[in-house]
């Protein structure tokens, strides 16, 4: 997959912790208006179209190719939102997250090349204790507490 430049969005560049802070405030403005336990289908049009509307580039169900010892795969499998082509959203409507769900997300950045992607799951009664931010070897600006995949028992 091809890195895109960040996007000129209001004449300035948008980086991806501003991005995902954009793309929590909606999640969080769709899950407290649907409430949870719908589809991830829901979810993922509702988000994907606000998130449109907002301004960003959304593909919706992305196949993503790989390759294998020269072998190319097409369609591997496919990224629920990719939001200005670099920020990957794993959606889920599940009672409560697991440790795979996490690690299917840093595959797919890692087969992608990308730094960073959300795990978002609207099954909670809250959105916050179904969040995390997947970070695929970036330096982000965000604190260190906040990222998923450290190395510090998790």
């Amino acid at each position: 997959m091809v890195h895109a430049e960040t996007r000129r969005r209001g004449g300035s560049l948008k980086d991806i912790d501003q991005i995902s802070g954009d793309v929590v405030d909606l999640a969080m403005r769709v899950h407290k208006s649907l409430g949870p336990g719908l589809l991830e289908s829901v979810y993922e049009t509702v988000l994907g179209g606000k998130l449109a509307e907002a301004g960003y580039k959304v593909d919706r169900q992305k196949p993503v190719d790989i390759e294998f010892e020269g072998s190319v795969f097409p369609a591997a499998f496919r990224i629920d939102l990719l939001v200005d082509d670099r920020l990957l959203l794993e959606l889920k409507s599940v009672e409560k997250l697991n440790a795979a769900h996490a690690k299917q997300l840093l595959t797919y950045l890692r087969l992608t090349h990308q730094p960073v992607g959300l795990l978002i799951n609207f099954g909670g009664a809250t959105l916050r204790e179904g969040l995390k931010r997947i970070v695929n070897d970036h330096k982000p600006s965000a604190s260190s507490r906040l990222r998923v995949n450290q190395r510090n028992g998790d």
